[in-house]
């Protein structure tokens, strides 16, 4: 893990803003969606790529009931 030298405060709403250096370089824009991960005593942000929910495609061709499937798991379960 590589430290940034950046030290951000939580707000009283439990938010942190994250330098616009930092956003850049990970190439996060506005109303980018980050997932959350924790690690024993570690917070992980990530930027969100939907994906599909079978095989981890990142290239999802459509959704059934709100899960994202991608082209060829859709095709494998039409055979079921």
């Amino acid at each position: 893990m590589k430290a940034s030298g950046m030290i951000r405060k939580v707000d009283e709403l439990g938010r942190i803003v994250l330098p616009v250096e930092l956003r850049r370089g990970l190439g996060i824009e506005d109303k980018d969606a980050l997932e959350i991960f924790v690690d024993e005593d570690r917070i992980i942000l990530k930027k969100y790529e939907s994906t599909c929910i079978f095989c981890g495609n990142p290239q999802p061709a459509g959704e059934f009931k709100g899960k994202r499937i991608c082209e060829a798991c859709m095709k494998a379960l039409k055979k079921i």
